[in-house]
């Protein structure tokens, strides 16, 4: 063998690869076997020779099953049907050397039984000409080569010896010397082949290998981005002209990123195998898994009406709705996944991708962990997204923003004693777009810490205006905390303004400890070292709002609206108002009941020892002008209901 020992694979692939050679073609086996039959025939008609008749109709039905053997591995290797490559080796192998053999013994008879130099020429000739076409037709298969060379002139230099002629015993002794030549271009032949053979099969094999990098994920081993993508454009093409629906799929893994954060990417590249393992299983022949990238796994479903896609989808995020089981970790992630199907939501293959997108990105708005259908009017508030996006950028530069400040009142003596600076944006084409909306989208583009530090310079600045006994409240998002510039911004910014630490309280919510990375108590401590107060906002509502009262020395607090707004007829709100009014005083903060609208809800938040008020019984929020000269005025409870009742009178009027 001239290829290397041991590798079983490549072994196979070259064996195979010659026997093949071997049969390669049918038509020159065929052309060899007919000149064999023909001249065998013209030998024994010429002769008569009853022996030699004999070895001309082996010769022929040798050669015709040879043809026909050949013939039939060649159609059935076309159509992958060949089976074992050793058998029809030896096949080839028991005809070549039998075929060959009669053709020397052929020429040995003729030599010994006949004196006639044409008969002579004729077998000599035969048995030559044969020789000299094995070396290189069959040098595939060296012992063969050799065997046929073999059988065919050794027998025939024997006969040549033995007519005793001098011109006869030279060509004998040629004949030898051609059985060795013959032999070593027969390795030769070989040799090239077998090195040509191995270089074909690396290139394939390098082909392969690029081919599979090029379409796979080197991760997880299913198709990547790119081979998802020409599948789906064929996928799409071809359910078109058939009019069946094609769905995709977009699953995104909720929280991967705090996964691979904390623990590390052997963990994450972990999760990730597992994840596709779920998802092969579950989605199994019906359709085709590929990663996207990242975290992201797009499912193609060809052939299934809606409800088949719904409940598809919803598996899938069943599939993940307990964890998943890594090593000692059961690792917290859920899935989130959009699906559009075609042709109905979407006219081409882009189209259908960027709406399984859109009901993903509805899925994560929704509050993640579920399965999202597409429907167009997503695309609407697609199109508003990207402009709110792209209108932030430029809101602050171009002075779109604007700030309203809501007061907010002392019970005990009516005064304003806080303001709560409210941010809104007047944009150019969309009107007044309300803080609910921008804001989320300002920190998932990273626009909220330049917002932030925004809101904090104006806010100050106009609480300056105001007496020292006014403060001036400003909310904090989790995502401003990030980059630990909070508390030298808002140094700056007292610096610059000339107010003092303790007129400033920022508000914060619950989610800014739910998304804590370890630094959020440092972060914390620091703006209070300052000297500012921090408030807990919408307190009540989250899960552990007690904790954090334990954990944490707030300022004051502020009671969620949604206890205030049934507190005139609930007894519950009521007996948890006055629970946490006696919490506050007994904690020392101070305690904001917001959402007061009536009457009675001002009364029984009296009542049970509230602090401060706010809502829109005393006022709205209202541009910065108007704020400062209420507060400037001195204007009380008393004073802004009144003010309120006068303008509804004037509108109803009007």
């Amino acid at each position: 063998m001239a290829f290397v020992a041991g590798d079983e694979a490549r072994e196979a692939d070259i064996r195979r690869a010659l026997v093949e050679s071997l049969y390669a073609s049918p038509t020159s086996l065929a052309a060899g076997a007919i000149a064999g039959l023909l001249l065998s025939i013209a030998i024994a008609r010429i002769a008569n020779d009853p022996l030699m008749t004999w070895c001309a109709v082996v010769i022929s039905l040798i050669a015709l099953a040879r043809t026909i053997s050949a013939t039939i591995y060649y159609h059935k290797l076309k159509t992958g049907e060949a089976g074992t490559y050793r058998a029809w080796e030896l096949a080839y192998e028991l005809g070549a050397w039998i075929y060959a053999g009669m053709l020397g013994v052929l020429a040995l008879i003729t030599l010994i039984r006949t004196d006639d130099p044409a008969i002579h020429i004729l077998s000599v000739s035969l048995a030559t000409g044969y020789a000299a076409g094995i070396a290189g037709r069959n040098a595939g298969r060296i012992k063969i080569a050799v065997g046929q060379t073999c059988l065919a002139l050794l027998p025939t230099a024997f006969g040549l010896w033995h007519v005793g002629n001098f011109g006869y015993s030279i060509l004998a002794i040629v004949l030898l010397i051609m059985v060795v030549g013959m032999a070593e271009i027969t390795r030769t032949t070989h040799r090239i082949v077998v090195e040509a053979l191995l270089g074909k099969r690396e290139k394939s094999m390098l082909a392969t290998k690029y081919e599979r990098l090029a379409r796979y994920d080197s991760l997880t081993g299913i198709e990547n981005r790119m081979a998802m993508q020409m599948r789906l454009r064929e996928l799409f093409e071809a359910n078109s002209k058939s009019h069946d629906a094609l769905a995709v799929l977009w699953m995104d893994l909720d929280r991967f990123k705090e996964v691979n954060d904390s623990l590390g990417h052997m963990v994450g590249d972990a999760l990730l195998r597992t994840v596709v393992e779920r998802l092969t299983v579950l989605v199994g022949n019906i359709g085709h898994v590929a990663r996207f990238g990242g975290d992201e796994f797009v499912i193609l479903l060809p052939n299934m009406n809606r409800a088949e896609v719904q409940d598809v989808a919803e598996r899938i995020v069943g599939c993940f709705g307990h964890g998943v089981d890594v090593g000692t970790h059961n690792l917290p992630v859920t899935a989130s996944v959009g699906l559009a199907i075609g042709p109905q939501d979407g006219r081409d293959a882009d189209e259908l991708m960027q709406h399984a997108d859109l009901a993903l990105y509805e899925a994560k708005a929704q509050g993640r962990n579920r399965a999202v259908s597409f429907a167009w009017s997503m695309k609407e508030r697609f199109h508003r997204i990207h402009e709110i996006e792209t209108g932030l950028r430029r809101a602050i530069t171009q002075d779109e923003l604007q700030l309203h400040f809501q007061p907010i009142f002392e019970v005990e003596t009516g005064r304003i004693a806080i303001c709560e600076a409210l941010l809104r944006w007047q944009h150019p084409t969309l009107g007044m777009v309300m803080p609910g909306e921008f804001i989320p989208i300002a920190e998932s583009i990273g626009m909220i810490e330049p917002m932030t530090d925004w809101v904090i310079h104006h806010a100050c600045a106009v609480a300056a205006q105001w007496p020292e006994d006014v403060r001036v409240a400003v909310n904090i998002s989790p995502a401003s905390l990030k980059s630990g510039e909070l508390p030298r911004t808002i140094i700056a910014t007292l610096m610059a303004t000339g107010i003092s630490a303790g007129r400033v309280e920022l508000e914060v919510t619950e989610s800014l400890f739910l998304n804590d990375e370890g630094h959020t108590h440092q972060m914390l401590r620091e703006l209070q070292q300052i000297g500012l107060r921090l408030v807990l906002d919408d307190f009540g509502t989250g899960y552990s709002s007690l904790s954090y009262l334990r954990s944490y020395h707030f300022d004051g607090i502020k009671i969620d609206r949604s206890f205030i707004n049934s507190i005139a007829v609930s007894r519950e709100d009521q007996a948890i108002v006055r629970a946490v009014g006696h919490l506050a005083d007994a904690l020392e903060m101070e305690i904001v009941a917001e959402g007061i609208e009536t009457a009675e809800q001002l009364q029984y938040a009296r009542e049970a020892g509230i602090h401060n008020v706010q809502g829109y019984l005393m006022s709205m929020a209202q541009p910065a002008a108007i704020v400062t000269d209420m507060v400037l005025r001195g204007v009380t409870i008393g004073d802004a209901m009144a003010s309120k009742l006068r303008g509804e009178a004037a509108a109803r009027s009007a």
